[in-house]
């Protein structure tokens, strides 16, 4: 059988060309990293053994190597059919030392902790538990692939285009011979996502192959490769500035920040962007900025469609807690769907690293006397409540150091409560507010700042909060109703004993007693909760209703929520852990919108998008008009007021850039990509348009085309950008997608880099565009 031929071996000289080949190319890409004879980049490199570890029983010795190209790892594999795997590092989450996965806390001892770590994956595919031969191993492979997984990330747009192109001319160049064949370029071209007419690439081949020798090699590789990447719509816009001696004087540049980019910038500006991204010395010395140097400059950073001051916390983190919008989840347990799927700490700490503020634990009575967490009634598996609590505390604060709710859906018996409270109050320790702040009864919430690196509890409680200073209450355990704590039984649960709407629970006062900011109480409207809520006192919201509430006393919910908390959760009936669309909650001020993390979906992307700013702390300060007790702001109906900015938003999709295939094998389709731009805000803000599609070019497709929106508030428009490859028989796919607030738009010609449906970065591809967000014209 032909599969099971073997390759015929190289001859000495040719293995010894070869593998000076491989060193040569690793040599050129850990020089393109920045980290040229860097030890841990040569040890990865060379590679070692290690143990992989799936069970207690299965745990086998494979031989684990990074790719010449810095970014594949390959092992190798006990299977007949194939002799080694690969996985890119762009697929990695993170890098975790030492026993922080289920998997081998689970099936290793604790004498290993040392020599073992985890490769933590973006999509789906399971963690990979790995084990070295001994400490300094374990560091060595921890610390080489953290290294080269930040300076990948780092590397700017243009370096990380250049990186995967090259990288794939490797792969194209199937002899390793270092030297490109017509048939080799054009399965190159392929594998870049761009179908070309067979005399295109015939034409593109020659033109390069000055020699006329038949291959592309050293100095023609490069033309080919500047003729690939050249972008006339950059040519174009550069030369239109570039007033100087055919180059941009710092005088041009300064006038295309002015005029073209609406940037508040000054000669300072324009000299620091010369003096940081122009590659020519000569250039430089005259402060002039050259083509390349202006490439450089619109790929990077201050060329992105997102404001670089909103990248870090921007905003005022002293207001009370009621006045942010908060990233929260749903079901936070699960991995999956909520009938079936699979309960972990992972999923938690999956959440809690995308800046997760609010998560929930579905509390139940367990085996042993330990409480666990799972969904009650179905057959999602189990995880021990002390496990969660333990990665709680271990995650929540590497991402944003603001503070994290942990909202109980409480079904335990007195005797577990008590071991629940235990657990949170001897594992999370100083961190967990057990009193109000300053030790005085508070009149208003506390604010992020003052609660950094804090957890709150949400759950019932058995009294008022002033019970604190008094020790009026002595009862150690008492009834209280299950009503509405999002502990009420839910649409899809079928309890083995109906529970009526008026049920009951026993709650410890172990576990009252730190429930502090955030009580659980029925929601019985709005006049009531005004009348008869204290602040802290706050309300659990089923969609349908919250909807409801939102559509028909818009106002209302706004007033509440200035002052009170509410948390918003999908319906039961969503088995499959759809989400709702949490725009129309975020335009009435709800701050806990709670989404299913587990599940890819625009709902999710606009939570990403919305949290995208201000340091993706998981905080957001809500617009004045609804933190203002005075305001009279209803979505539905948009009288005057001060939310009423309108404006005209242009925008011209111009090209893409390296969008990639749907699937990845080497003989999917090219895509057909089309753009389209979406306004979410409120309902008179909602659009949609796109363009056309481009047939078989996902490398550089063109559009040119533009589009204008009406927007009436602004502050709470959002623009998400969707690039579809177009299909005539079935619904398009997902190539990538990327969400923003409008008040974070940047003006001018700005990439728009591409984020996968799971919300992860998709290495070197994006779009350009031009936007321009001005004041309406009075009519």
């Amino acid at each position: 059988m032909s599969c099971l031929r073997k390759c015929p071996k190289r001859s000495h000289s040719e293995e010894r060309a070869f593998q000076e080949h491989v060193r040569k190319v690793a040599q050129e890409n850990g020089i393109r990293l920045g980290l040229e004879g860097d030890p841990d980049l040569q040890f990865l490199l060379s590679g070692a053994t290690l143990v992989k570890i799936r069970s207690n029983s299965w745990q086998k010795t494979r031989f684990y190597k990074l790719e010449e190209d810095c970014k594949t790892m390959k092992h190798e594999s006990r299977k007949v059919f194939s002799q080694s795997q690969t996985f890119s590092l762009d697929d990695i989450d993170s890098v975790r030392s030492g026993r922080q996965s289920e998997g081998l806390n689970k099936h290793t001892d604790h004498d290993v902790e040392d020599r073992c770590f985890s490769i933590i994956f973006k999509n789906k595919r399971k963690n990979l538990d790995l084990m070295a031969a001994d400490p300094e191993q374990a560091k060595m492979w921890v610390n080489g692939l953290e290294k080269v997984i930040s300076n990948l990330h780092n590397l700017s747009r243009q370096k990380r285009s250049e990186h995967w192109l090259i990288a794939c001319m490797h792969k194209a160049d199937k002899n390793n011979d270092n030297k490109m064949t017509l048939k080799e370029v054009k399965h190159f071209l392929r594998q870049i996502n761009v179908d070309v007419a067979e005399n295109y690439a015939t034409d593109l081949f020659k033109q390069c192959d000055k020699s006329n020798s038949g291959t592309l090699e050293d100095m023609e590789i490069k033309h080919f490769y500047d003729l690939l990447t050249h972008r006339e719509e950059i040519d174009e816009i550069y030369g239109k500035h570039a007033q100087t001696e055919g180059q941009m004087s710092a005088k041009d540049l300064l006038n295309f920040l002015l005029n073209e980019q609406r940037e508040q910038a000054s000669m300072r500006d324009a000299l620091k962007l010369i003096e940081k991204y122009e590659v020519d010395d000569t250039a430089k010395g005259k402060k002039h900025m050259t083509k390349d140097g202006f490439m450089m400059y619109i790929q990077h950073e201050e060329g992105s469609i997102l404001n670089q001051k909103h990248k870090g916390v921007y905003q005022d983190m002293s207001q009370p807690l009621s006045h942010y919008y908060i990233s929260s989840s749903h079901n936070t347990y699960l991995m999956e769907d909520q009938l079936k799927g699979p309960s972990s700490t992972e999923a938690y700490i999956k959440a809690l690293m995308k800046s997760c503020r609010c998560v929930e634990l579905d509390c139940w009575d367990g085996p042993n006397g330990e409480p666990v967490i799972y969904h009650g009634y179905t057959l999602t598996s189990k995880v021990l409540f002390e496990d969660v609590i333990k990665a709680i505390k271990e995650y929540a604060f590497k991402t944003s150091e603001y503070p994290v709710i942990l909202s109980l859906e409480n079904h335990c018996t007195v005797e577990q409560q008590r071991l629940m409270a235990h657990h949170m109050i001897s594992i999370l320790g100083d961190a967990l507010l057990i009193t109000p702040l300053d030790n005085k009864m508070p009149a208003n919430f506390p604010s992020p700042e003052e609660l950094k690196g804090r957890f709150l509890i949400k759950g019932k409680r058995l009294n008022k909060l002033d019970t604190v200073f008094t020790n009026s209450s002595t009862v150690e355990e008492d009834i209280v109703s299950e009503e509405d704590e999002a502990a009420e039984v839910k649409d899809n649960e079928q309890p083995q004993k109906p529970k009526s709407k008026k049920s009951k629970m026993k709650l410890a006062k172990e576990l009252s007693d730190i429930v502090i900011y955030c009580k659980s109480v029925h929601f019985n409207g709005f006049e009531h909760a005004k009348n008869n809520q204290a602040f802290y006192e706050m309300s659990s919201l089923k969609e349908s209703k919250a909807f409801g509430l939102a559509q028909n006393s818009g106002t209302a919910f706004m007033h509440h929520n200035m002052e009170k908390l509410s948390r918003i959760y999908p319906a039961g009936s969503r088995t499959d852990s759809s989400n709702y669309n949490p725009v129309p909650m975020w335009n009435v001020g709800c701050q806990i919108v709670a989404l299913n993390f587990q599940t890819s979906s625009k709902e999710m992307h606009l939570n990403q998008g919305r949290f995208l700013p201000n340091g993706f702390c998981g905080y957001v300060l809500k617009p004045e008009f609804q933190r203002d007790l005075t305001s009279q702001f209803d979505p539905n109906t948009l009288a005057n007021g001060p939310w009423l900015k309108r404006k005209t938003f242009h925008i011209m999709v111009i090209s893409g850039q390296q969008l990639p295939k749907i699937n990845k094998n080497k003989n999917s389709s090219i895509v057909d990509p089309l753009v389209r731009v979406e306004i979410f805000g409120v309902p008179a803000d909602n659009a949609s348009k796109e363009t056309r599609y481009i047939e078989n070019n996902g490398f550089n497709p063109v559009w040119n085309e533009r589009f204008q929106f009406d927007i009436h508030v602004p502050e709470l428009a959002m623009v998400r950008f969707v690039v579809e490859d177009y299909d005539t028989t079935s619904q398009n796919d997902l190539v990538g997608q990327y969400c923003l607030p409008l008040s974070s738009v940047q003006n001018g010609y700005r990439h728009v880099p591409l984020l996968t449906k799971r919300g992860d970065v998709i290495s070197s591809a994006g779009i350009f565009v031009h936007l321009m967000l001005i004041d309406a014209q009075n009519t």
